[in-house]
């Protein structure tokens, strides 16, 4: 398609209840949503960088300023498919989260003209996938207060639970929620790189608990580290914010680092680098899972035909919409059976309800080739 014109939105949006991790809280999301037009054919993309620059560099301001002043001036005015989007940003260094975005819209703009789903495009083998939750750091209540938590969302119908911990806040939280919930629980955690090389003995404890994996539990830049780590405990590592690429993937897997792959479009530039992440670790007999980044509608949506590609074995961060907003952008995505439904129908088989969009939109840019 010719990319015409660009609208980039912010909209504001408050979370049910607050998300802690160890990097910090999050009460609201301020995201970036892009909208391209072609000659015939509209689509919709959603930048998951968050407020500030914590999870990662990227954070919602410095995505939109790079958008606007250095990635659509290499698109506005060209004719470009999907897959030669990433080459022709591929100068501007960094910024995967903003150029995920803008890939996605055209994703969804070809696709929808084509009638096809993004999901079939991708390869999926699959239309529903099994459903995980991601519990943040728990407030004043602490463990009791966890545990509540928890409960809820097993009778909501999850199918795993992932607890985020810290140091401080591992051991006995990880213990209670085992004792209370039983060896059957698909239970993970994430600690979001908190925790250094010299911390191996402390994370062995969490190895008579049974879990999944511990995700991303060093510095993202310290493969060998994790490679270390791995083979000083028994549960599986999981990396998140190390695996920035395919090429970054089959590194860190051909170390040693880590047996089990987080994979987050957004993170690595666009749900084609994830779909060749998803390749090499399903090539290796790796499995992944695919992670959240408390997308609306939109991205999850998007995230939900990336999740039911065949190498996508473990349940994902893709809860249903009331398990963040009030109201989502979109239709909401509901839980049924610990299962989440694709949304069928071509690209991301969604849309945002206008008159909603409208009421948390806090500005709207519009662009031209012409400026």
């Amino acid at each position: 398609m010719r990319i015409e014109r660009v609208e980039l939105r912010r909209i504001s949006l408050p979370l049910v209840t607050a998300f802690r991790t160890s990097t910090g809280a999050q009460y609201h999301r301020d995201v970036l949503l892009v909208r391209v037009e072609g000659p015939d054919s509209e689509g919709w993309g959603e930048c998951v960088a968050m407020n500030e620059p914590l999870y990662s560099a990227e954070y919602v301001d410095s995505a939109h300023a790079v958008t606007r002043a250095h990635l659509l001036p290499r698109l506005l005015g060209r004719r470009l498919t999907p897959e030669e989007i990433g080459p022709a940003l591929a100068a501007v260094r960094g910024h995967p989260m903003a150029k995920a975005a803008l890939e996605m819209a055209v994703l969804d703009a070809e696709l929808t003209a084509q009638g096809r789903s993004l999901a079939a495009y991708l390869g999926a083998v699959c239309d529903r996938v099994p459903s995980g939750v991601s519990v943040g750091l728990p407030g004043p209540g602490g463990v009791p207060e966890l545990l509540d938590t928890v409960a809820a969302h097993l009778a909501a119908g999850y199918r795993r639970v992932k607890l985020k911990i810290e140091p401080g806040f591992d051991i006995e939280p990880v213990r209670a929620v085992r004792e209370r919930f039983g060896p059957d629980l698909a239970l993970q955690v994430d600690a979001n790189s908190a925790y250094t090389r010299a911390d191996a003995g402390h994370l062995a404890r969490l190895d008579p608990f049974a879990l999944v994996l511990i995700e991303q539990p060093l510095a993202e830049d310290d493969l060998a580290g994790h490679a270390l780590l791995s083979g000083q405990i028994a549960t599986p590592v999981c990396l998140d914010e190390s695996i920035t690429s395919a090429v970054v993937a089959a590194d860190a897997i051909d170390r040693g680092a880590c047996s089990v792959v987080n994979i987050k479009a957004g993170r690595v530039g666009g749900y084609l680098e994830a779909r060749r992440i998803h390749d090499v670790c399903r090539a290796r007999g790796v499995p992944v899972w695919c992670g959240g980044m408390l997308e609306t509608g939109l991205g999850r949506a998007a995230n939900l035909a990336l999740a039911a590609l065949p190498g996508f074995t473990l349940p994902g961060d893709i809860s249903a919409s009331d398990r963040y907003w009030r109201r989502d952008v979109t239709r909401p995505f509901v839980l049924d059976g610990g299962y989440m439904a694709l949304p069928g129908g071509p690209g991301l088989g969604v849309r945002p309800d206008p008159g909603f969009l409208a009421e948390v939109t806090t500005s709207v840019e519009e662009i031209t080739p012409s400026g």
